[in-house]
């Protein structure tokens, strides 16, 4: 097993990014009607579907933001 020539830090303010799709579905206020309906869905049903690229953005956001140059 190798080790690193430099000591690895995780710690970069990027992260904080990753929280914005977990506490985002949190927010009771954001489901609390049915309208606006998308194709005859209620906006529960397509908000969800929504969070998904949400995540898929900070998530690439934030690896973009951190990764190492070589």
């Amino acid at each position: 097993m190798t080790t690193p020539d430099r000591k690895r830090s995780d710690r970069s303010p990027w992260n904080w990014l990753l929280a914005i799709p977990i506490v985002v579905p949190l927010l009771p206020f954001l489901y609390n009607a049915l309208d606006p309906r998308l194709l005859g869905f209620p906006r529960f049903y397509w908000l969800q579907l929504a969070f998904v690229p949400l995540g898929v953005v900070c998530t690439t956001a934030v690896y973009q933001l951190t990764k190492r140059r070589r």
